[in-house]
């Protein structure tokens, strides 16, 4: 049967290069069906190991030592941008977090050599390894911990083949971004043959406005990333109308993520544990990616457009969600919708008894960062004109001079209706709940060329694009990719492959 079944896909294979991809497209519209179909299927020739891109992150290089691929990664302190104007401090590897990619074969000798350049001890797990007990990374129990200036080399023979990933085995390291994916390619090329190929490490971190330090203690996150970015600052994943697509998402923090894709239907094809039998793919258009799991979906992207990619949780599909104080969100016709008032949302003492640790006193700012304000305002503040909000945020009006140039709030008001303050549930308690404002220009990349005007504005959390381009279009973003020249660019064997 499976004999048979290769015969057919090769065939199919042979006989649609005989066809234009426009000739195909221009036939009959495919029934969800027929889509569903050609996603579990379609194979378009030979099949190959295609190298993973990692948006944003890139790979961790690799010398020779006779036959021994050697890796270089280096725990450290790192400053990571993860959205415009955000730049937090984390700890990761080789200088970014999540840490670079790592891709071997199957049949690899592979060697990691490991340098500590954290204040305090640390150790690598290899998250799903079948490996020998000395390389496992449980400190003490398995290996000497690595102490501040520390080096421990790993070494495995790899006979694996799929998506796995390694991290730092202990918890609060890993909540400050120590993680990275390590891919197995297989021996023989997975069938059918994806064109393109994409890892998504999905991330979050507690961190209070104005601060930089995220709060490892935290159960309530308020920046949610995908490859240490934060839309609207993710780089989408670009790929050309009718290519078949594998997208690998690994999750190693606190919460499980149902990450949905617009516009397709894919196959889970694959998890931590390796490849699925192609029997027991199972369908969908949102998969939950548990902590500590890795998922591979695979689909035909046969539908053009700028599709997004994003996770469902509702507070992931926002930045910066911290409980208000004084007037920070959406305006509205007669001023600032806001929440408490600076005084109680400060945790300023005030009133006869005064207790510094009582509830009323901790900060409204940042839900379950630390004590809270949980004072019920019936009401919020009174009406503050335009002007004078503007006046009172320094940094945030136009022109290149200031810090916040290249956003756009000119539609800030215009989408709040002038009794919004008369309605129940509004404003709602978020800080940069709903649209933001248009970042379009200072995240401009090659890749966003030709997206709507003002599309940053509804780009927030956990969130990126796929998009599914026509030949032409493909092929201009491409030329604009490789133009810019960038230094390490992630996507740097798709373009050198044209």
């Amino acid at each position: 049967m499976a004999n048979r079944r290769s015969f057919l896909q090769s065939a199919l294979g042979i006989g649609a290069g005989l066809f234009t991809t426009d000739k195909l497209l221009a036939s009959t519209p495919q029934t969800p069906a027929q889509r569903l179909k050609e996603s579990r299927s379609r194979n378009k020739g030979p099949a190959f190991n295609t190298p993973i891109v990692t948006t944003d992150i890139g790979d961790l290089p690799y010398t020779m030592d006779d036959d021994v691929k050697v890796f270089h990664l280096v725990a450290q302190a790192v400053k990571q941008q993860i959205g415009p104007n955000k730049t937090i401090d984390a700890w990761g590897f080789n200088g970014s977090a999540p840490g670079p990619t790592i891709q071997v074969n199957q049949g690899d000798r592979v060697r990691v050599i490991f340098d500590n350049q954290l204040p305090e001890p640390s150790s690598i797990h290899w998250h799903g390894f079948e490996d020998q007990i000395q390389y496992d990374g449980q400190p003490v129990i398995s290996q000497p911990a690595v102490k501040p200036g520390g080096r421990f080399v790993y070494e495995f023979d790899i006979h694996q083949e799929g998506t796995y990933f390694y991290h730092s085995h202990m918890a609060m390291q890993e909540m400050t971004g120590m993680l990275g994916a390590f891919i197995m390619h297989p021996k023989e090329p997975y069938q059918p043959h994806c064109d393109k190929d994409f890892v998504i490490s999905l991330q979050e971190y507690a961190v209070l406005p104005n601060n930089t330090v995220p709060n490892t203690m935290s159960m309530e996150f308020n920046w949610l990333l995908m490859n240490g970015k934060t839309g609207p600052a993710t780089t989408p994943l670009i790929v050309r109308l009718g290519d078949r697509v594998r997208i690998r998402f690994v999750n190693l923090g606190m919460d499980h993520h149902p990450m949905h894709l617009h516009g397709h239907t894919f196959y889970v094809t694959g998890t931590e544990g390796g490849r699925i039998p192609e029997t027991a793919w199972w369908p969908g258009n949102t998969v939950l990616v548990g902590v500590a799991q890795a998922r591979n979906i695979e689909f035909v992207a046969n539908n053009p457009g700028d599709w997004m990619l994003h996770c469902h949780l509702p507070h992931h599909m926002m930045n910066q969600m911290s409980s208000t104080v004084g007037k920070m969100t959406r305006m509205s016709g007669i001023g600032v919708p806001a929440g408490s008032d600076m005084s109680k949302g400060m945790g300023m003492l005030q009133g006869a008894s005064a207790t510094p640790l009582g509830e009323d006193y901790g900060p409204s700012l940042g839900r379950g960062m630390g004590i809270g304000s949980t004072s019920d305002m019936a009401t919020t503040n009174g009406p503050l004109s335009e002007a004078k909000a503007h006046a009172a945020m320094q940094g945030m009006q136009y022109g290149s001079e200031h810090n916040m140039a290249g956003m756009d709030m000119s539609d800030m008001q215009s989408d709040i209706a002038p009794n919004a303050n008369d309605v129940p549930n509004f404003p709602q308690d978020a800080y940069m709940e709903g649209p933001m404002m248009a970042m379009d220009k200072m995240v401009d990349r090659p890749e966003n060329h030709g997206l709507n005007a003002g599309w940053s504005q509804y780009m927030q959390g956990m969130m990126t694009f796929i998009r599914v381009l026509p030949p032409d279009k493909y092929e201009e973003v491409i030329s604009r990719m490789q133009q810019a020249k960038r230094a390490n660019d992630p996507y740097a064997s798709l373009l050198n492959r044209g």
